[in-house]
Parts: structure tokens; C-alpha cells; sequence
């Protein structure tokens, strides 16, 4: 009883705080500064267009009014700036391992103060050591440059502009929508734990990737593969296989799917170009659940004991879908919205451009319907909590923002890497989202990918189309090759924990990620690529 009473209050107490956050943003609507915003992109994306147009790349609009140059004048921030991004990246893998650290790396509180301490590494490299003009982003492009004074807040606000209003809040509101919502959602059920099952079921996750999200499929899916093979004692290996195709491979099918195809469709792709990647999508899913079948057949599932099998025949039960009849459309809206109200341009159909944030603030309002008026019952079968979110949470807080100087230096440099077929942008955009997270990795290629000479090829978007199936499978498929690699990957992983299963480290799951899903990759690239 006491449990029912914490998880409602957890239910409103959310609930509330989301309704403040929209009455919040209804009084900033009536003072006109989301359409303020709205107007800044659109003058944005108005000089950027005519600067395409007439060869001039990289003007860009300052915030005071004026024109302050050009982008040419941009330096890269020095190497040793992204020493916190390392050490960020270190601690996630390294913390855990280590018998004095494990039990203080396990709570969010621990990981947050790392996140901000890490972070204050970052934001001090710009407030007292980078001397040259930088790029930001955020409510419109425009170039800053040096101040005055010794402290240099115009730098850092250029970083939290890009780092956290423009890229992490869209991120992780999806994230959000889509976890909470599905978690209002109950598969409930537990059939036969065998491998044509187990493969059922992740097949069944990965369609619905692309459908509602890797984040809504993951936490839709995860649930009841747990509960299938709660009986088994070696399943390990079935969560990283689910990692690899629901959390990553599954989702390239439309922009939702994967936040890296998002940022693509907020930057000019058409909603319903990522269809023409189903083959590849076909063809690595395919050979993953093969193989899954294939190393679960025969060598884990033999290995499970007689009475761990006969224990879990009297368990089965049919499978019945609990939750659909109001969460299901409001999945759907979560999909609407981030399909159509995207401020850099027109609703489709109207001269209307949808306010900033006004995308976000619709999906926290279709949160807050699914959690008052959702089944309380199905959130505590469920065990619905909001652990694994925050865990998410707070980690890519740090991630978007120390990862920062790693992105400019990319920036800067990446026309010199001698990037210039489809197969070399697939292999160092999804090598990069492996560690500097899928999303923005994708997006900084895109524009490389938009300054260079098409050629004789189709584009989409201003990028040639064979490089943007490169981009944009390399940031999906590759996001799987470590957790951090997508956000769903780290939801799983402390779900998984949470039921008992023993997820492997850092770099253990590394060993399964480069010894199974990277041949399958390579092969992709052989036959779709070159």
C-alpha cells in the first residue's frame, strides 16, 4: 500500500511539475518570446540559404543585430579542451570496474555532481582560455567573438546555447516522452523462453523502432523479454542483442526513429526520405537475429539446465497488450509533433511556423495525460520508475556539454580527413557515435557533408544522397557499439540490472559489440556502399 501511495505521488508530483512548465511557457507566448525565437531561426535559415546561394558559406547573424563576419574566421578550440570529455568518458567506463567507486558510481546524485564538475572543466576552458571568434547556435546562428573583459560569458553562452538548449532539451524531452508514455504500456504475458521466441521478440522491437522511436520500442519490448526469460541464467547475451537491434539498428526507418535521422529532418530531409534505407535496414537486422538464433540455439540455451527449462514450462502465459487504448495515441501525437511542428519551418499546409520549444512543451503535455489518467496499475506492474531516464539523464547532460570543444575541433578539421566517399563518411560518423553520441556526431558530418561538391549525384537536403546513407546508417547502426553510443542503450542496461541480469561493463560489452555486430557492418558497407 505504502509502494502504490510513493508511485502515485511520483505520477502527480511529475505530472505537476510538467503543468508548470507549459503554464510557464503559455505566459512567455504572451509576452511573444517563443515567436521571437521562431523569427530568429527563420532570418537564420534565410542568410544561410541566400549565402548558399551565392557561394558565400558561413555568414552567419549575430545576436545584437549585424552581420559579424564571416565563419572563415573561426578557430578551433586547442586539443587539450576536451581533456573533461575524456575523463567523462573514462569515468563511465572505468568507475563501475572498480570495487571502491562501484557502489558511489550507482547513484544518479554521484553521477550528476561528476557531470557538473566535468562540465565546469569545459565551460572554464571557454570563460578564461579561448581567445578566437566560435560558432553558436542557438536561438539562431551567429558568430561570438572575444569580449573585453578577461572572462569571456559571451563563449559560454554560446556553448550552452548549443550544447543544452538547442541540442540536449529536444533530446532528452523525445527520450522522456517516449519512455514515459510507453511505460504506461504493459505487455504482460510469459511465453516459452527459447530462441525463436526471444527472437520474436526482439524482430518484433525492432519494426517497432523505427515506428515509435528506439526509446518507446526498448522500454515497450524490455519488459516483457525479462519477464520471458526470468526462469533462464544465461541471458546476458538476449539484452545486448535487443541493445544492438531495438535500441539502434531497428530505428532508421523514418526520423523518429533514431534522435541522428531527427536532427536530419530538422535540417531539411524529407520526413519520408529515411524509407529508402530498407534494405540495408533489412539486411543487418536480418543477419542479427540470425545470428542471435544461431548463438542461443546452440550454445547458450543447451546450457541451461533441465530444471530451469521444466521450471519455466508452467509459467507461460498468452500475451495480452494492457495500456494501448490512451497511451497508443498519444505515442502517435509524440510522432506528430515532432513530425510537423519544427519552427525552421511552415506547418504543412498553413503560412504558420510553429513557436520554439512549442514542439517540446506539446510532448510534455501528451506526458502529462498519460500519467493522470493512465492506469496506475500497469505503471506498477511495470515497475515503472524513473530511474533509468535520469540515469540518462544526467550522464548526457555532461556528454552534450563537455563533448563540445571535441565537435569544433571535428568541425574544423573534418575537411581535411579526407572523408570523400559514402563508405569512409558510414565509417568515421559511426565510429565517432560510438563515443560522442549519435545525434550531434551525425549532424556535424551532415554540414560537412553540405559544403562539399555533389557532383553529378541526387541530392536531399544539399547533401549528396550516397553520402547521406552513409551518414545517416553509420550514426544508427554504430550507435550500438557502446552504450553511450544511444540513450535507449543505457535505459536497457539499468533496466536490465534492476531485473538481475548482470549487464557486462563498459568494455565487456564492447567484446560483444566488436566481435558480432562490426563483421555484420562491415558487410552492410561491402554491399550497399561501395
Amino acid at each position: 500500500m505504502q509502494e502504490s501511495r510513493e508511485t502515485d505521488r511520483n505520477r502527480f508530483g511529475a505530472a505537476t511539475s510538467i503543468l508548470v512548465l507549459i503554464v510557464a511557457y503559455g505566459v512567455a507566448a504572451i509576452f511573444g518570446l517563443p515567436q521571437y525565437g521562431s523569427q530568429l531561426i527563420l532570418q537564420s535559415v534565410y542568410h544561410e540559404t541566400a549565402d548558399e546561394s551565392t557561394g558565400e558559406h558561413g555568414s552567419v547573424i549575430g545576436h545584437a543585430g549585424g552581420d559579424h563576419g564571416s565563419a572563415t574566421a573561426v578557430v578551433a578550440p586547442a586539443f587539450y579542451a576536451v581533456i573533461p570529455f575524456v575523463l567523462l568518458l573514462g569515468a563511465i567506463a572505468i568507475l563501475p570496474l572498480i570495487p571502491a567507486t562501484e557502489q558511489w558510481w550507482e547513484s544518479n546524485t554521484n553521477r550528476f555532481l561528476l557531470a557538473v564538475v566535468l562540465s565546469g572543466g569545459t565551460l572554464c576552458y571557454y570563460l578564461f582560455l579561448h581567445a578566437t571568434p566560435m560558432d553558436g547556435h542557438w536561438p539562431a546562428h551567429y558568430l561570438a567573438h572575444p569580449g573585453e573583459t578577461a572572462i569571456q560569458f559571451g563563449f559560454a553562452k554560446a556553448i550552452l546555447g548549443s550544447a543544452i538548449l538547442r541540442e540536449y532539451i529536444p533530446f532528452i524531452v523525445l527520450l522522456f516522452s517516449l519512455y514515459t508514455i510507453s511505460g504506461g504500456i504493459r505487455i504482460e504475458g510469459d511465453l516459452r523462453a527459447n530462441p525463436m521466441t526471444n527472437v520474436a521478440l526482439i524482430g518484433i522491437g525492432g519494426l517497432a523502432a523505427s515506428l515509435i522511436g528506439t526509446t518507446g520500442a526498448a522500454m515497450l519490448l524490455i519488459r516483457p523479454l525479462l519477464e520471458t526469460n526470468k526462469e533462464r541464467k544465461h541471458v546476458v547475451h538476449t539484452v545486448v542483442f535487443f541493445i544492438f537491434v531495438v535500441c539502434n539498428c531497428g530505428g532508421c526507418l523514418l526520423p523518429i526513429g533514431d534522435p541522428p535521422l531527427f536532427l536530419g529532418y530538422l535540417e531539411g530531409v524529407d520526413f519520408w526520405w529515411t524509407l529508402t534505407l530498407w534494405k540495408p535496414w533489412l539486411f543487418v537486422n536480418s543477419l542479427l537475429l540470425l545470428v542471435y538464433l544461431l548463438v542461443d540455439g546452440y550454445w547458450f540455451y543447451p546450457k541451461e539446465t533441465i530444471g530451469d527449462i521444466e521450471r519455466d514450462m508452467p509459467h507461460t502465459r498468452r500475451l495480452r497488450v494492457l495500456g494501448t487504448g490512451l497511451n497508443a495515441p498519444l505515442l502517435l501525437g509524440v510522432v506528430c509533433a515532432v513530425a510537423l511542428l519544427d519552427p525552421s519551418r511552415t506547418l504543412s499546409g498553413t503560412n504558420w511556423r510553429p513557436w520554439m520549444f512549442l514542439r517540446e512543451i506539446v510532448q510534455l503535455g501528451l506526458v502529462t495525460i498519460s500519467l493522470i489518467y493512465g492506469n496506475l496499475l500497469i505503471r506498477k506492474a511495470n515497475n515503472f520508475s524513473y530511474h533509468a531516464i535520469v540515469e540518462v539523464a544526467v550522464l548526457f547532460l555532461g556528454i552534450f556539454i563537455c563533448m563540445q570543444p571535441a565537435l569544433q575541433i571535428l568541425n574544423f578539421y573534418g575537411v581535411n580527413l579526407g572523408i570523400d566517399t559514402p563508405a569512409r563518411f558510414f565509417w568515421i560518423t559511426g565510429g565517432l557515435s560510438s563515443v560522442l553520441d549519435n545525434a550531434p556526431t551525425y549532424l556535424v558530418f551532415f554540414k560537412m557533408a553540405q559544403s562539399m561538391d555533389p557532383g553529378d549525384a541526387i541530392t536531399v537536403a544539399g547533401v549528396a544522397e550516397p553520402t547521406l546513407i552513409g551518414i545517416s546508417l553509420g550514426a544508427v547502426f554504430m550507435g550500438a557499439m557502446t552504450y553511450i553510443g544511444n540513450g535507449p542503450n543505457f535505459m536497457v542496461k539499468a533496466l536490465a540490472e534492476r531485473s538481475g541480469v548482470p549487464m557486462p561493463s563498459f568494455f565487456g560489452y564492447m567484446l560483444y559489440s566488436g566481435s558480432i555486430l562490426l563483421p555484420i557492418l562491415a558487410l552492410a558497407v561491402w554491399q550497399f556502399l561501395l
